[in-house]
């Protein structure tokens, strides 16, 4: 990818007609869009892995795997339900509208397409996919807030607890046991000022962060 293209809005283009896929990626490309294309379903499949592109643009017939196919798989998966799929087709029977929205498109065109109102909709995708993807976040965030108040709630009753006794096992012992005692109660209360603070970072949380944890998992960034 160039360097100038990092901040463009990406398109993946699937469409088998040479001709057709050459004039869309010249118009998108000249319109400001980083544009990647495949010739069917199958092959955009592997591509959108890596590209993650916010609109598709599909034609309904293709040989190997339709638009219509391609699309019912993409909705299906979570991580791209939030693509804004564009059909391209031939059709203008209200079935096959009926059988496209059914499986998740969220906009149709009919060949031959006029160019402004395919970018009409291109701008329309966009903007509807960002929203999305910031109502994801902000739910996402919410929740975390939500779960890591409840285990800070959670971990500080057993904690008042905790500090209660330890503070009452001091003023039981006596003094010389005590003394054979203070390396492992200051470990305690060690331990216990680190879950104390633990826990007001979690009630208190209120801009969730998220690093990894392992290859595979993530965790609550707080501050220690």
């Amino acid at each position: 990818m160039k360097e100038n293209d990092i901040n463009k809005e990406r398109i993946l283009i699937v469409e088998d007609e040479e001709d057709t896929c050459y004039i869309l990626e010249r118009l998108l490309s000249k319109n400001g869009y980083e544009v990647v294309s495949a010739s069917n379903g199958e092959e955009a499949l592997k591509i959108i892995n890596n590209y993650n592109p916010k609109v598709i643009v599909a034609d309904w017939t293709m040989p190997v795997m339709d638009g219509i196919e391609l699309c019912n798989i993409l909705k299906n998966e979570e991580k791209y339900k939030l693509i804004y799929y564009i059909i391209l087709t031939a059709r203008v029977a209200i079935s096959d509208k009926v059988k496209g929205l059914d499986v998740g498109a969220d906009d149709f065109l009919v060949k031959p397409v006029e160019n402004e109102e395919l970018l009409a909709r291109i701008r329309s995708g966009v903007r509807i996919h960002n929203l999305q993807h910031e109502l994801k976040m902000i739910e996402h965030s919410k929740a975390i807030i939500e779960m890591a108040c409840t285990i800070g709630h959670k971990i500080n009753n057993p904690l008042s607890s905790l500090i209660f006794s330890i503070q009452n096992l001091q003023s039981e012992v006596k003094d010389r046991e005590l003394e054979a005692l203070n390396e492992d109660l200051e470990i305690i209360n060690q331990s216990v000022e680190r879950i104390k603070t633990l826990t007001n970072e979690l009630i208190k949380l209120d801009k969730p962060e998220l690093i990894n944890y392992t290859p595979d998992k993530k965790m609550i960034k707080l501050s220690n």
